[in-house]
């Protein structure tokens, strides 16, 4: 039996193809922003388990026969931003207060005026007539 989408992934009355499609193309470019936050994530916590990791092998070299290793590492990496003037939770926060947050309010704006709000409508479709092609 081929898919009927329920009400929340009908397309509204007076949604046209177009609108349908750039409500689905810009949904599916936010679901890419999504997995580049959580790349910036993973960089943020791969970054500071390096930190820990340096100033750990900084406490093993200090005091030894390599206390001058030991120095400039603490001096060099040890704090050290990594972009000038900021950490990567600051990075972090940047991205997601301006580019992020404007990012998925314009999509929800977007699906609110073209597709009442709402989701995967244009995937709904896709499925409908994916599976009614496969009945054939």
């Amino acid at each position: 039996m081929a898919y009927t989408p329920d009400q929340d992934h009908r397309r509204p009355d007076g949604a046209d193809d177009q609108a349908v499609k750039a409500a689905g193309m810009l949904s599916e470019a936010l679901e890419t922003v999504e997995r580049a936050r959580g790349h910036l994530y993973s960089f943020h916590q791969l970054t500071g388990s390096a930190h820990a990791t340096v100033a750990e092998a900084v406490d093993l070299l200090k005091g030894g026969a390599h206390d001058d290793l030991a120095r400039r590492l603490a001096a060099e990496l040890v704090g050290r931003d990594v972009l000038p003037g900021r950490w990567t939770f600051q990075i972090v926060e940047e991205y997601d207060d301006d580019y992020y947050a404007a990012f998925r309010e314009l999509e929800r704006e977007v699906r609110d005026r073209l597709v009442a709000g709402r989701r995967h409508v244009y995937e709904a479709e896709m499925k409908q007539r994916s599976q009614a092609a496969g009945e054939a």
